[in-house]
C-alpha cells in the first residue's frame, strides 16, 4: 500500500496539527497527504482515490463534521480501502459514539486533547498491531462492557426470527426497509427490535450492531 495519509477535520488549526503529528510519527511526505474539511470533501477524496487506485495507508477522522458524521466517512473509507488504518481523532467520548466508531471499523480512537508525544507514540505502535486508543477511552470501553451482560449469556435467548431481524438492522436497514426485506409488517419488526434490545441489554443501534458483530451475524 502506498504511504498516503487522509486527514478529515473541519478545524484548520487542528487539521494542520494532526498532519504535523502524523508526519513526525510515520514520516508522511506532503505530496502524499490529502486533507478534507467536510464530509462531502472526504467522500470526494475517497472516490477520487478509489478511481485512481491510490489507497491510503492511514486516515485520521474527526467525528463531528459540518455536513455529516465522520463515522459515515469511516464506513465509506473502509468500503473502498479495507486495509486502511482508520483512527478517529475527536473530543467526543460518549459510549454510543465510541461503539459506533469501533463497530464501523475504526482501529483507533484518540482524543485530541492528549499530549503530542502520546499521540505520536500511539500512531507508531498501531503498525505493530497495538490499537491507538486514548487511556480515557480504554477505560470507557472497559466500563461499558463491565456493566453489560456478555453476549454469550444473551444471544442464545434470541429467537431465530429475532436473530434474523438483528442481522438486517445491524447492516443499517431502517425498520421499514427491514420489514420489506423480511416480508413482515413494520410493527412486527419494531416489536422484535424492542425485544432484542431488552434481551441483549443494549439501548442503541450502535450497541446492537456491535453485539451482532460479536455474534457473527454481520461481518
Amino acid at each position: 500500500m502506498s504511504h498516503r495519509l487522509l486527514v478529515i477535520e473541519d478545524v484548520a488549526a487542528a487539521r494542520d496539527h494532526l498532519v504535523q503529528l502524523a508526519r513526525r510519527a510515520l514520516e508522511f511526505q506532503p505530496e502524499n497527504i490529502v486533507m478534507a474539511a467536510t464530509f462531502s470533501q472526504a467522500r470526494a477524496a475517497i472516490l477520487s482515490a478509489a478511481e485512481a487506485d491510490l489507497p491510503f495507508k492511514m486516515a485520521l477522522i474527526d467525528i463531528a463534521l459540518p455536513d455529516g458524521s465522520g463515522i459515515d466517512a469511516l464506513r465509506d473509507l473502509r468500503s473502498a480501502f479495507p486495509e486502511t488504518i482508520c483512527i478517529m481523532t475527536t473530543v467526543m467520548a460518549a459510549d454510543s459514539t465510541i461503539v459506533s466508531a469501533l463497530a464501523g471499523g475504526a482501529q483507533g480512537y484518540l482524543l485530541k486533547g492528549q499530549r503530542d508525544d502520546l499521540i505520536i507514540r500511539q500512531l507508531r505502535l498501531i503498525e505493530s498491531g497495538v490499537p491507538a486508543i486514548s487511556p480515557p477511552i480504554a477505560r470507557r470501553i472497559i466500563e461499558h462492557f463491565r456493566t453489560r451482560p456478555p453476549v454469550g449469556e444473551t444471544d442464545d435467548k434470541l429467537t431465530p426470527r429475532e436473530r434474523c431481524v438483528l442481522s438486517v438492522i445491524a447492516k443499517g436497514a431502517r425498520v421499514a426497509d427491514a420489514a420489506r426485506e423480511l416480508g413482515v409488517a413494520e410493527t412486527t419488526v419494531a416489536s422484535h427490535v424492542k425485544s432484542i434490545y431488552l434481551k441483549l441489554g443494549v439501548s442503541s443501534r450502535a450497541e446492537a450492531t456491535l453485539a451482532a458483530t460479536r455474534m457473527g451475524l454481520v461481518g
